[in-house]
């Protein structure tokens, strides 16, 4: 009895916990009452981090060298070890060393644990030197604080590097290469150089005039310069002067001048103390904020760089191919290659410069600011390009007694390093009237024959009379005593467009800006300028240049001012030389080129001069033949502007003055023009412009350039320059360092 009772109770209890079960809340029997509802479990499943992001992340701050992203990606443990400056030194080092421009990386395994990993990766050093270095590694990883951490070491950069190996680069530097004018004269080389100077002490008055007479020749200083130079100075004192070469040196030492120091050194020597100084450029130490660069282009860090003109543009080829052997140095001074490669040597640049042209363009300009561009009129040869002041690139070389000079040169508010044929833009003057002129007759509303009664004023506008140039000319006539009676002081009269050119009538090109405007064609001039490239670089490329600005004039008086040249119009030097060859060429522009031919030491030129097309000029052909007969008249007409300072000239050339006013001091000298020699001489014909800042008008002091151009290219040398006397005697030369002359040149 008392089995079957326990048995009883069990099956009850087991009924009753069925029935609890079974309650879901359908309304089924719960002695317990209502059973609550839990929630479900809320599981989360962390991933473990991307091992092979960590490696890219670190290899691609590696390309960048932002060593500071890397070391922040090192375990704490490798961070203790080493500081984060001689991280980033080994890593710049080495790739400074292996001279590695860039670098290519792929991962090619990953093995992951729980708190470690191990990336395979093969990287590939594109070296300068000793080619692809490359390398399979393998990186290890340790997880810290969620995220994956390198554990570094050197052979992680090349395993070569283990055990505190170290690498090194034996370098063979080829010479510099030479630069040499269209003709094969030296213009920089690397050689022996003989600088010259004054000890004051040691003259000997008996032969003191001897010594400056020839130092002034040789360094093209006026003597009482060179006198004021030491006539203070202590007598130990040692006065520097310029720098010569070896013939020179063994003339002056022949004389034997008292007082004179000459000191011999090896340095890449610029002839002439700096023929086309602003277009060669010159050489300087590499600088600490450049080194790095260089180095990883395979530069051993000691050389000389070009900063500026040719020596930059072309420093590819100026510095050879360098070569090196790439070694790991271990603990026992063991050498283990890596790889290696030789030297090529430099090749030559050959200027399209004409030495002799060269020389005489700077000799014209010195004691002026200016510049002066020829041009191969038919090619776009660039035989001269002069700017002044000049400078003497040889004065860079710390070796150099003389460069001392440097700093008075590097100051000198003249800024002689300014190329001002390429990089100063300016108000055009009058040469601009040649765009007007186009623009008229292209316009329609002009005709050849169309005349302007020209005279003092034009009062058209009305915020003011505006004077012609003869106006002027009668007052400086009047307060001399004279009276206005000569073709430069009376009015110039009734004109054709032509004739208007040849007089260069201001109130006649006001009014054809003015007209322009009236008719809805405002911008026409500022197209036309455009169109015959100025306010634009020319393209010239081996040499910086300003683009300068010809803007659409928004108001009539900006068109007006426009239409002679001034108001908002700025060019450069060389953009007139490209348009005004234009114009004597039958209408293309040619892109002023420097470069003859660049030449290897062994077999055929890398390249050579080839004439380049840029456009042509927007004038239809009988437009453009008035427009050449107008600029010849400019010069041959006895009512020329240009007629009296070219007349002799035996050369037949073609041109157009210009006088800008510049806004302060005296206005600009222009001139622009052009020879139509050719079937006479069989040389080819060029194109020159000349350019003289603050001086006065461009009939005065451009023009009588002009022509001395012109004779140098036809006979050699000019005949005569004003300023200069004629030549073989008695000339003008500047003070040093392109100060201000003592002697103000006028012709």
């Amino acid at each position: 009895m008392k089995v079957f009772h326990w048995l009883s109770l069990i099956v009850i209890f087991a009924m009753l916990l069925g029935a609890c079960s079974q309650n879901t809340g359908g309304g089924g029997f719960n002695p317990f009452g209502p059973s609550p509802t839990l929630p479900p479990p809320n599981v989360g499943i962390t991933p473990a981090p991307d091992a092979n992001a960590a490696v890219t992340a670190y290899f691609d701050a590696l390309k960048n060298d932002d060593y500071s992203a890397m070391y922040g990606m090192l375990t704490q443990a490798s961070r203790d070890a080493i500081t984060f400056e001689d991280f980033s030194k080994r890593y710049n080092d080495a790739l400074n060393i292996m001279s590695a421009g860039s670098l290519d990386y792929e991962i090619l395994s990953s093995q992951l644990a729980a708190y470690s990993a191990e990336i395979g990766y093969r990287i590939t050093y594109h070296t300068a030197l000793v080619g692809d270095l490359q390398r399979d590694i393998v990186m290890h990883l340790a997880l810290e604080d969620g995220s994956w951490k390198t554990q570094w070491d050197d052979s992680l950069i090349l395993p070569e590097l283990a055990g505190g190996r170290q690498l090194v680069m034996d370098y063979q530097v080829p010479a510099r290469g030479d630069i040499y004018d269209r003709n094969g004269l030296p213009v920089v080389a690397q050689t022996e150089v003989f600088a010259f100077g004054i000890v004051p002490g040691q003259i000997n008055p008996k032969s003191e005039g001897t010594l400056v007479s020839e130092l002034a020749k040789l360094c093209g200083y006026q003597e009482d310069d060179i006198i004021d130079s030491y006539i203070s100075a202590g007598p130990d004192w040692y006065i520097p002067m310029c720098e010569g070469s070896a013939e020179e040196a063994a003339r002056l030492l022949a004389i034997n001048p008292g007082g004179l120091s000459v000191t011999k050194y090896t340095s890449r020597y610029y002839f002439n103390q700096g023929l086309a100084p602003q277009v060669t450029g010159y050489t300087l130490s590499i600088s600490p904020e450049d080194l790095d660069a260089y180095r990883r282009l395979g530069y051993r860090g000691d050389e000389k760089v070009g900063q500026s003109g040719i020596e930059k543009w072309a420093e590819d080829y100026l510095a050879g191919k360098h070569g090196g052997t790439l070694s790991v140095l271990d603990a026992n001074g063991q050498l283990t290659t890596l790889g290696q490669s030789g030297p090529e040597p430099a090749d030559s640049i050959y200027l399209t410069i004409d030495q002799n042209m060269q020389f005489y363009a700077q000799k014209a300009l010195r004691g002026f600011n200016g510049a002066v561009v020829v041009l191969e009129r038919d090619t776009g040869r660039v035989l001269a390009m002069a700017s002044s002041p000049d400078y003497d690139p040889n004065l860079f070389d710390p070796t150099n007694p003389n460069n001392t000079l440097l700093t008075d040169m590097l100051n000198s508010g003249d800024q002689p390093l300014i190329n001002r044929a390429t990089q100063s833009q300016y108000p055009l003057g009058s040469v601009f009237k040649v765009i007007t002129f186009s623009a008229g007759l292209e316009s329609g509303l002009y005709l050849p024959e169309t005349t302007y009664d020209c005279q003092y004023e034009w009062t058209k506008l009305p915020d003011q009379v505006r004077h012609d140039w003869t106006w002027q000319h009668c007052q400086d006539a009047i307060q001399a005593g004279d009276a206005c009676n000569t073709s430069s002081t009376r009015p110039s009269g009734l004109l054709t467009l032509p004739e208007g050119l040849m007089r260069s009538c201001n109130p006649y090109f006001w009014d054809i800006g003015f007209t322009l405007f009236q008719n809805d064609r405002s911008n026409d001039i500022a197209n036309m300028a455009r169109a015959f490239g100025l306010g634009q670089p020319t393209g010239i490329e081996q040499v910086a240049e300003a683009p300068g600005a010809i803007n659409d004039p928004p108001t009539v008086v900006d068109v007006v001012n426009q239409a002679i040249g001034q108001g908002d119009v700025g060019v450069t030097p060389l953009q007139v030389a490209v348009m005004i060859a234009a114009v004597g060429n039958g209408g293309t522009l040619y892109r002023p080129q420097l470069i003859e031919k660049i030449q290897p030491v062994e077999g055929d030129p890398i390249t050579v001069f080839k004439p380049e097309s840029r456009g042509t000029l927007p004038l239809r052909p009988d437009n453009l033949k008035v427009l050449q007969d107008a600029l010849w008249e400019v010069v041959h007409n006895p009512r020329g502007t240009a007629n009296f300072r070219l007349r002799g000239l035996t050369i037949p050339v073609a041109g157009k003055t210009g006088t800008a006013e510049s806004g302060s001091g005296l206005p600009h000298a222009w001139f622009a023009g052009y020879t139509l020699a050719n079937a006479n001489t069989g040389l080819p014909d060029i194109a020159i412009v000349v350019f003289v800042e603050n001086v006065g008008e461009g009939s005065d002091y451009a023009a009588p350039i002009f022509k001395a151009m012109v004779e140098t290219y036809y006979f050699g040398q000019p005949q005569s320059i004003p300023w200069f006397g004629p030549i073989g005697g008695p000339q003008y030369t500047p003070t040093p360092f392109g100060g201000i002359p003592t002697k103000t040149p006028r012709p």
